[in-house]
């Protein structure tokens, strides 16, 4: 059985295995020891309420309870931007007239902004190739609507996910070499492992402050631009299936799309009821639908996948997934249905 909890130190060797197999792109998980483990660290001071808010990150990981196996993680922060900056390009349009000379021109431009400071964030998912399969990812992803349901005061009205940007089998990205390297002088894989592990200054100091027309980048790199990478398109269309929509905002080195949502409008939030735990041991009918079930603590959190047919207060557990979420006979739960179809 799967089961999602809160990381914990004994967890970094795992999640060092794990991100070996992320390859580039994935800025929030860097190769680097140290900076796993102050992230870990960042995570317990969180779950604790121990941390600020700037600094709050809730990283959880999955968990083949079976074969005692770490395979998978992700993350939420609670407000991006408020201890180091966080920079975006806002895609926009500017449009040349002459009426003397009969010329009218519309060119897409870049402006680095910082206008998702503040937001929370969905961060850090990954998981295991060979756990890609019996809805481990959408388990992954969607557990975490619910301890944002459940803890709603801890989160920013508007919730943001950066996706992955296209890039070919060698981690080279069009947008990057067209643009970014001309200032930064440097590979695309080092600039994001050095934002991974907290050295931003560099783009402050380096990236052009002014609009960048797009029309002087490469045809790829234009083509690039608000792209999702093959391997992130399915997690793109979960999060459009949720309320998330892509407003023209993009990641500064591979030009990835920047989806976002309100936290009231994300419909596994919205739709996801509390209900008191009953203990039966009865299998659910071969066509029930399968249901997103969480506990309601922080520390404790845990949440998991279930075919179950709830009824308007009571949600029924086997014995051994009530024992997976630690939880016994009339305590709160937190459940939505999986499928946006089935709510």
């Amino acid at each position: 059985m799967m089961r999602i909890r809160p990381i914990s130190l004994a967890d970094l060797p795992s999640l060092m295995q794990l991100v070996k197999a992320t390859g580039v792109g994935l800025t929030t998980l860097p190769s680097n020891e140290a900076a796993l483990s102050r992230r870990i660290e960042a995570s317990l001071a969180s779950f604790a309420g121990t941390a600020q808010k700037a600094d709050e990150l809730f990283l959880f990981v999955l968990e083949d309870i079976a074969a005692k196996r770490v395979v998978g993680t992700c993350g939420l922060a609670t407000a991006v931007g408020l201890r180091q900056a966080w920079y975006s390009y806002r895609v926009g349009l500017a449009v040349h007239a002459s009426q003397e000379l009969e010329v009218f021109t519309q060119t897409q431009t870049l402006s680095l902004t910082n206008d998702h400071t503040g937001h929370s964030e969905l961060c850090s998912l990954f998981l295991a190739p060979d756990y890609r399969r019996d809805r481990n990812g959408l388990l992954l992803s969607k557990s975490r609507f619910l301890f944002i349901a459940q803890h709603r005061e801890r989160f920013s009205k508007k919730i943001i996910a950066e996706l992955r940007g296209v890039a070919d089998d060698n981690g080279q990205s069009p947008f990057w070499e067209s643009l970014g390297r001309r200032f930064f002088s440097m590979e695309f894989s080092q600039a994001d492992y050095l934002t991974g592990i907290g050295r931003k200054s560099f783009v402050a100091e380096l990236m052009p402050k002014h609009p960048l027309y797009t029309t002087f980048l490469s045809p790829e790199a234009q083509a690039a631009i608000g792209e999702t990478h093959p391997h992130t398109l399915a997690a793109r269309r979960m999060l459009e299936s949720e309320g998330f929509r892509y407003e023209g905002y993009v990641d500064i080195f591979d030009a990835g799309p920047t989806v976002e949502c309100d936290v009231a409008d994300v419909n596994a939030v919205a739709a996801s009821k509390l209900y008191r735990a009953e203990i039966r041991d009865q299998p659910p009918a071969a066509d029930a639908p399968y249901y997103l079930v969480s506990t309601t603590g922080i520390a404790d959190y845990r949440a998991t996948l279930v075919q179950a047919n709830p009824t308007a207060d009571v949600f029924p557990l086997s014995s051994e997934t009530a024992a997976v979420l630690g939880v016994s006979a009339g305590k709160d739960l937190r459940a939505v249905a999986l499928s946006v179809s089935d709510r």
